[in-house]
C-alpha cells in the first residue's frame, strides 16, 4: 500500500449534471466532462486520498470486482494527472 495521496487541483470546479460531471479548470481555462465513475472519484478527491482509498470508494458505490475498480481508478488518475486536474500531495 502506497502512502502517496492525490487531491483535486485547487483551481478545479465540479458540477454534477444528469449523473455526469462538468469540470472547469480555472487556471488552465479548460472544460472537461467525466462519467459517473469519474464524478465519484473527483468527489472523493475533495480531501487527499490514497489510491487504495479511491478504489474503496468505487467498490462502495458500484458492484464491480476489485481488479476492475483498481484498473479504472488507475486509468482515471493517470488521465487527470496528465491534465493537471489531480495532483499528488506530499
Amino acid at each position: 500500500m502506497s502512502d502517496l495521496r492525490y487531491r483535486r487541483h485547487a483551481d478545479l470546479r465540479l458540477t454534477e449534471l444528469e449523473g455526469e460531471g462538468v469540470v472547469l479548470h480555472l487556471k488552465a481555462r479548460k472544460y472537461f466532462s467525466v462519467n459517473e465513475t469519474g464524478l465519484t472519484l473527483l468527489e472523493a478527491l475533495k480531501q487527499p486520498r490514497t489510491f487504495d482509498e479511491l478504489v474503496a470508494a468505487i467498490l462502495t458505490e458500484y458492484e464491480v470486482a476489485e481488479a476492475v475498480a483498481a484498473e479504472t481508478t488507475r486509468a482515471f488518475l493517470d488521465q487527470c494527472l496528465a491534465a493537471a486536474v489531480v495532483e499528488t500531495v506530499a
